[in-house]
């Protein structure tokens, strides 16, 4: 092999080397800034809905599942509704203005966001803690007798 093929052999070589550690450093940022929907936690729990179509879109839950001062995440909605005071219901884009995970925890008046710790007032959906800074955004909802729908 003549010292032009050696030099040509051993540059793609080490091309392909940085590619695949340039490959691996990305996938390992993303990792970071998704979600996964299998975390656990209190007020979690997905609920299909009792079903059916109506004006506004479909049933997310009954009144009587969203707790006081806590509430749930609909991650196939991609919204977190949340009671915070006494038949006062709130909506939220469930999505962290962070990084884009999905929050998981709606408890003692507060969403959390597993990735990072981010925490925002249910209420309102202000940012309280953690490294996000912008608000979740609100999502319209409608309440029908016992039944919370996407607007």
């Amino acid at each position: 092999m003549s010292a032009t093929q050696e030099h040509w052999g051993l540059l793609g070589r080490r091309t392909v080397v940085a590619a695949v550690g340039a490959a691996g450093a990305a996938a390992a940022l993303t990792a970071c800034g998704g979600g996964s929907d299998d975390a656990g936690g209190s007020g979690t729990v997905e609920q299909p809905g009792s079903g059916g179509e109506k004006q506004g879109g479909a049933v997310l839950a009954a009144t009587a599942d969203i707790p006081e001062g806590g509430g749930m995440v609909f991650a196939a909605q991609k919204v977190v509704v949340t009671q915070p005071k006494p038949g006062e219901f709130k909506a939220f884009s469930s999505t962290c203005t962070h990084q884009g995970c999905a929050v998981k925890d709606v408890s003692a008046g507060t969403i959390t966001c597993p990735c990072h710790n981010s925490t925002f007032d249910a209420a309102t959906g202000s940012p309280t803690g953690g490294p996000a800074t912008q608000p979740l955004p609100a999502r319209e909802i409608t309440v029908e007798g016992d039944s919370i729908r996407l607007a």
